[in-house]
C-alpha cells in the first residue's frame, strides 16, 4: 500500500516540528491532534497557538486530511518565522539604541571634560593676572584651535592680557615733557 503521506507533508514546506497525535473516539471515528512547534521562534506568543483537531472516519481523513490541514499550517508556520524575525529584528534596535546611548554618553562625556579643561586654564589665567602677572596669565590662555567655540573669548583674553605687558619703551621709562 502506497499512500504517499511524508511526501505530502514535505510539500507543506513548513518550518518546525509537526506534532501528531492520533486517538480513538466513539463510533469508529478518529481524532487527530496537529501541533506545530517551532523551537527557532522566541516568542512566547507561539504557545497560544491551538492544536488543529480533526474528527472523522479513516475514509474521511483519508480523503480530506491534507486539504483540511495545508492552509492552516502553512499560516501558522509563517506566523512563527515573522514572530522570529519580529524578536530579531526588536532585539537588534536594542542593542543599536543602546550603542547609540553610549555613545552619546561617551561624547557628552568628552565635550564636558574639554569644557572643564577649558574652564580651568582661564581661571587659572584670571589667577596669574589677579597676581600680577600678565605674561604668565597669557600663557595660560588656551589655544583658540583646541577649542574653536571660544575663539573669540580667548582672542579677546589673550588682547586684553598682552596690553598688560605691552612693550616697554627704548628707555626704560616713560618720558618727560621737557
Amino acid at each position: 500500500m502506497n499512500t504517499n503521506f511524508f511526501n505530502q507533508i514535505a510539500e507543506l514546506e513548513i518550518t518546525g516540528d509537526l506534532q501528531l497525535t492520533i486517538s480513538r473516539a466513539v463510533e469508529n471515528k478518529l481524532v487527530v491532534s496537529i501541533l506545530l512547534q517551532n523551537e527557532q521562534c522566541g516568542d512566547n506568543a507561539k504557545q497560544l497557538i491551538p492544536p488543529l483537531n480533526l474528527r472523522g472516519t479513516a475514509e474521511e481523513l483519508d480523503e480530506g486530511f491534507f486539504e483540511s490541514i495545508a492552509v492552516p499550517l502553512q499560516t501558522a508556520s509563517g506566523l512563527m518565522v515573522n514572530m522570529e524575525a519580529y524578536m530579531k529584528q526588536l532585539e537588534n534596535a536594542q542593542k543599536q539604541s543602546a550603542m547609540e546611548k553610549e555613545k552619546t554618553d561617551k561624547e557628552k562625556k568628552a565635550k564636558d571634560e574639554k569644557e572643564k579643561k577649558y574652564k580651568e586654564a582661564m581661571a587659572k589665567a584670571d589667577e596669574l593676572d589677579n597676581d600680577g602677572k600678565p605674561r604668565d596669565a597669557w600663557m595660560k590662555v588656551p589655544n583658540p584651535n583646541d577649542y574653536p567655540e571660544y575663539a573669540e573669548a580667548i582672542h579677546k583674553r589673550k588682547k586684553e592680557l598682552s596690553d598688560k605687558f605691552a612693550s616697554p619703551s627704548l628707555f626704560g621709562a616713560e618720558q618727560e615733557n621737557v
